[in-house]
């Protein structure tokens, strides 16, 4: 009972230092008591979210049923999000259609803030994947997220035919259009 007891409080203390060991060594992944949430939001170019895998390193379309939201700063709207790494948006470029009520981002990354695989050809998450996501003030939005090209777009929309989202390997610059410069 005692050599039980003795393997189970080393094997605990080496499953808490691996986990401190990660998290020092990449100080933009999220932690376990790390609270993320499922809405993101678009206010301007310099603030705005995008979901991503909920691990550092993690596979866009392997992920799109767990995918969070991350913003460039907090946002009121955008609760328990958490924050973009540092250098991770590379460009964004906003556009704002007030006739037909949507807004979108378009832009370049640097996957390799975030860890993300240079062979990955990225995903889509909309409303239905990850289960529960939304954009603040708007009924509708799809994202897609390309680390092998580097490119990344989101629009929130009120209305669901503004938000292509049946066109998912298409890839940004078909789907949505904008500048990605």
């Amino acid at each position: 009972m005692t050599f039980t007891k003795s393997v189970l409080a080393t094997s605990l203390a080496l499953v808490c230092l691996s986990l401190t060991a990660a998290a020092a060594s990449n100080p933009s992944a999220p932690t376990s008591h790390t609270v993320i949430g499922q809405t993101g939001a678009i206010i301007s170019e310099t603030e705005f979210c995008l979901f991503l895998p909920p691990e550092y390193g993690g596979g866009i379309a392997e992920n799109e049923d767990r995918a969070v939201a991350f913003c460039t700063n907090p946002i009121s709207t955008a609760p328990k999000a958490g924050t973009l790494p540092k250098g991770f948006v590379q460009s964004a470029h906003l556009i704002r259609n007030t006739q037909k009520d949507w807004v979108q981002i378009t832009g370049r990354i640097d996957r390799t803030k975030y860890g993300l695989s240079k062979n990955d050809g990225g995903g889509q998450y909309d409303i239905k994947a990850p289960r529960g996501a939304k954009c603040a003030g708007y009924n509708h939005f799809v994202e897609l997220v390309e680390p092998d090209i580097q490119t990344y777009c989101i629009r929130c929309c009120k209305e669901k035919v503004d938000c292509p989202t049946h066109r998912s390997t298409y890839g940004c610059m078909k789907v949505l259009g904008g500048d990605y410069s």
